[in-house]
């Protein structure tokens, strides 16, 4: 069997979180035209939806769609229950919801911080350990964790002490579960993106005006796309990266080189 063959996801089962626009529905369109059926795990269940229809229509693959608050963690073990039940298993997953609030430290509410940690980190364990305990039951798979470049530097201008402390978790955290599971068949990495410009991010008032500063400061002088994280994410899910775990993949243009 070629590489090509061997990157393919053909039976394998996943969830996205995230998923319904932005770099959660580029991977998950990724792993249904690589073979794999799928749910699209958001909040807003609608634009899930749509998000679900558009994929399978494209990809003739079962493309589901589940609303999830990612706190919680009932829900987040339902949502992992209602994945195997509906598509019959569970092979990986691309734990991806996350949000940024842009505020000084010193105005930054207690409330704003718990809101982003909460989303960013604690979201990620609950559903990194829902997942992971099915798998652990069930012969192996693969979690992807996405983190941020904001782990490895402090950005500038933008004020954002949360997201960058949230995100240097989600990295000690992937590898911590990497070290636990790793001779139980369970890898877990993370990858950590630069500037992706996103439906979101492109018609941000508030991060729009930033655009043309960070482009300025990058090395290829533009933001990544989500299809740039596509392949990454492909090859961890599937089974020519089986002697990868614990690893956290900067996908960033090299902006943090310097």
């Amino acid at each position: 069997m070629g590489i090509i063959e061997k990157m393919k996801l053909d039976g394998k089962k996943g969830f996205v979180t995230g998923a319904a626009r932005g770099i959660g529905k580029s991977t998950a369109k990724a792993f249904a035209e690589a073979g794999a059926d799928v749910a699209i795990v958001d909040l807003d269940y609608d634009e899930a939806q749509k998000t679900a229809v558009e994929l399978a229509e494209k990809t003739g693959r079962k493309v589901i769609a589940i609303r999830t608050d990612c706190t919680d963690k009932k829900q987040v073990d339902d949502m992992v229950a209602e994945v195997v039940r509906e598509l019959g298993g569970l092979d990986f997953c691309h734990n991806n919801a996350g949000i940024c609030i842009n505020a000084p430290a010193e105005e930054m509410t207690y409330e704003q911080w718990n809101k982003v940690i909460n989303i960013n980190l604690n979201g990620i364990f609950l559903t990194d350990i829902a997942a992971g305990k099915y798998m652990l039951e069930h012969g192996g798979g693969s979690i992807i964790n996405t983190a941020s470049m904001s782990a490895h530097i402090v950005n500038v201008p933008q004020p954002q002490c949360a997201y960058n402390a949230s995100k240097a978790g989600v990295i000690q955290l992937t590898k911590s579960l990497a070290i636990e599971w790793a001779k139980r068949g369970v890898r877990v990495n993370s990858i950590s993106p630069g500037y992706i410009g996103t439906e979101l991010t492109l018609n941000s008032p508030t991060l729009v005006p930033l655009i043309e500063k960070w482009n300025a400061m990058a090395p290829l002088g533009r933001m990544g796309t989500p299809e740039e994280l596509e392949s990454i994410c492909v090859y961890l899910a599937g089974d020519t990266s089986t002697f990868t775990t614990g690893a956290d993949f900067i996908i960033d243009g090299a902006f943090t080189c310097f």
